[in-house]
């Protein structure tokens, strides 16, 4: 059993160093606390315009999924929690289509409902009322 993941792994260098990477972020993710103001990782969106993009939110979600707080991971990034589990079975099925030539690998009508939910999550997150922010500090 051994043998053959070694060999998928030597067939597929990218699975192996996006599984490594995915698992060193969580093992980040366990030990430090994004919701702290000197957290090191930062949105570049958040950076660049002040507000917050659809992901804003994203680390602190999976570190409170980590810990067992689904009452603070709803409130940092409620869309992301939702949409995170779809969005990622959608990449996995876009990387299994792929290897087929005449396989579609996204549909439009969902790659743009995507983009329109998103874009609409970024407008409703920013209005001045909107009681669920991420959480910092």
């Amino acid at each position: 059993m051994i043998e053959g993941a070694r060999r998928a792994l030597a067939r597929h260098p990218t699975l192996a160093g996006a599984g490594g990477s995915a698992l060193a972020l969580l093992a980040y993710l366990t030990v430090r606390d994004p919701h702290r103001p000197s957290a090191p990782l930062a949105c570049p969106v958040k950076l660049a315009t002040g507000l917050d993009c659809p992901g804003c939110g994203g680390l602190r979600v999976v570190h409170d999924l980590l810990h067992g707080d689904l009452d603070a991971a709803v409130h940092d990034n409620p869309f992301l929690l939702v949409c995170g589990p779809l969005l990622a079975a959608l990449v996995v099925r876009s990387r299994a289509g792929a290897a087929m030539p005449h396989n579609q690998v996204l549909a439009p009508r969902l790659a743009y409902g995507l983009a329109g939910s998103a874009a609409a999550w970024m407008v409703v997150r920013n209005l001045p009322r909107w009681p669920l922010k991420p959480a910092v500090g």
